[in-house]
């Protein structure tokens, strides 16, 4: 009897700790916030920045962890997301290629998407840019340069949307560039070497030198305030008219329950005074857009990278 009463003993108190760990409120561990690309770019900061509140918030580390893939762009990152477990505590930070253009491109971590939207957080202020000295001022000048001379544009990745709209464009413009190659930055220094001639990038990574680089077009369907008189990539060519989001995302089978917490810290970072300063000083569009609302922005960025590629082929 003794031991009957001795094993009904522990097998209740091994369910009592099962229990307990089943209803564990999260968060109870630290939380990454993963950014695929070096550090000090726009999601980068403002990452940071929603990171530090959630610590804050909930009273647990949260850091960033920077995992750029060099060649490979944001993906390396993305797949080590996609491999974490569905908890919360590996939340990634990405731009619209991991969901738009990850499924299409023959990495099985990423196909399908295991991903879903929190939420969009920011709209970079991406532009084709040249060194101040070069020959030619905008993109008509560039297309009349490119046709006897070999340009070299730099970009954060062939696959990438940025890299795919500035390629259409040159086609819609009636040039092509003579070759190309992937950075992790593309910035200042990137230009200044003269390994390349033109480069896509965020304004951020080129506003230390940006009196001494020209600006040829933005990509996006509004101008940036800080170039005011540079047109878009969609005024240019509309059938290439893409906004350049970032948003954070989780695996698909993330509970609901963590991706509320995450989500409400997250927006009110963002609405914050201390990131729309730097929306302010950037150029950038700072903001928070819903889950349904991302969701649908994914399928209407599919449809357009579609006719790009077509265009392309």
């Amino acid at each position: 009897m003794l031991k009957v009463v001795k094993t009904l003993a522990v097998t209740a108190l091994a369910a009592t700790a099962l229990t307990g760990a089943a209803q564990a409120e999260y968060p109870e561990k630290p939380v990454e916030f993963v950014v695929p690309w070096p550090p000090g770019d726009l999601e980068d900061v403002l990452t940071r920045m929603i990171a530090e509140d959630f610590q804050e918030a909930y009273g647990v580390a949260a850091a960033v962890v920077n995992k750029p893939g060099g060649g490979g762009g944001p993906f390396p990152g993305a797949i080590e997301v996609a491999n974490a477990p569905a908890d919360g505590y590996t939340v990634g930070s990405f731009i619209i290629a991991i969901p738009v253009v990850g499924p299409q491109i023959g990495i099985p971590e990423l196909n399908p998407n295991p991903f879903e939207p929190l939420g969009n957080f920011l709209t970079y202020p991406f532009v084709i840019a040249t060194r101040g000295n070069a020959p030619y001022s905008d993109m008509a000048g560039l297309a009349a340069h490119a046709g006897d001379n070999d340009v070299v544009l730099g970009h954060f990745g062939a696959p990438l949307v940025p890299t795919r709209v500035t390629m259409a464009l040159a086609k819609e413009m009636g040039f092509s560039y003579a070759s190309d190659a992937a950075f992790d930055a593309l910035d200042c220094n990137t230009l200044a070497s003269g390994d390349v001639d033109v480069i896509n990038t965020t304004l951020q990574l080129i506003l230390p030198c940006l009196d001494d680089v020209k600006v040829l077009a933005s990509i996006g369907s509004e101008r940036i305030a800080l170039t005011p008189d540079t047109p878009t990539v969609a005024e240019l060519a509309p059938d290439l008219n893409v906004a350049l989001w970032n948003g954070l995302f989780v695996h698909k089978d993330t509970p609901a329950d963590v991706r509320a917490k995450i989500i409400a810290v997250a927006e009110k970072t963002v609405m914050s005074d201390r990131a729309q300063k730097l929306a302010a000083e950037t150029g950038a569009l700072v903001y928070w857009q819903s889950a349904d609302e991302v969701s649908a922005q994914i399928a209407k960025d599919i449809d357009t990278l579609g006719r790009i590629g077509e265009m392309l082929e």
